[in-house]
């Protein structure tokens, strides 16, 4: 595995109509498919438990990390919006920031300009899973460890032409937006920050 690379992307596996949740749970307890995928997510806890375990060991703090993603969700997105790359850099992976370069051409052949605020505080912050990726398999301390977070926020958008006319989004009505992104952070470079490093649809 080599960082900067989303191991084993999260998949929700939320039940959307309400009316079918008798229906999956006995799929998930008494079908052969049921039980493997129940094995899946135990071992997948059990994963996201140890890398949070190797985390607490350099200081980890679930409250300040929040925090910490809290600002990163704004300030990417502020630079996003703001077609800054440059600053963009510093923030996100190799992969990640290609993707969003593009992300940001793509957009400004089409809009000449956005509006984009995060209304704080947001509306919730949790983890969804946590994974270790080593680098050296002799030395288990050289690692990199990705957290995937689910943000529930409300935002305001509005997008405009060249000649300043607004072409999408109201920027005086908060939207509610789900987003799930992937942090990722060394534990055994000194200094090490936490980057994004990817983004998966929801």
């Amino acid at each position: 595995m080599h960082p900067f690379q989303l191991i084993f992307p999260y998949k929700s596996s939320i039940c959307i109509f309400p009316q079918m949740s008798s229906n999956l749970w006995c799929i998930r307890y008494f079908t052969r498919t049921g039980w493997r995928q129940t094995k899946e997510d135990i071992k997948s806890e059990l994963k996201s438990a140890y890398a949070i375990a190797k985390l607490r060991k350099t200081g980890y703090s679930k409250q300040k990390f929040y925090k910490e993603a809290v600002e990163l969700y704004k300030e990417i997105s502020t630079l996003v919006a703001n077609g800054d790359k440059t600053s963009l850099r510093k923030a996100v992976t190799e992969n990640m920031f290609s993707a969003l370069k593009n992300e940001i051409k793509q957009r400004e052949s089409i809009w000449s300009k956005v509006y984009w605020e995060l209304v704080e505080p947001i509306v919730k912050i949790r983890t969804l899973r946590a994974r270790l990726i080593g680098v050296d398999k002799n030395d288990l301390n050289k690692a990199f460890i990705q957290l995937t977070l689910e943000f529930l926020t409300k935002e305001k958008f509005e997008a405009y032409d060249s000649k300043g006319a607004v072409v999408a989004g109201d920027k005086t009505k908060e939207v509610l937006v789900r987003s799930i992104w992937v942090f990722e952070k060394s534990l055994f470079h000194s200094g090490a920050h936490w980057r994004l490093c990817g983004r998966i649809k929801v």
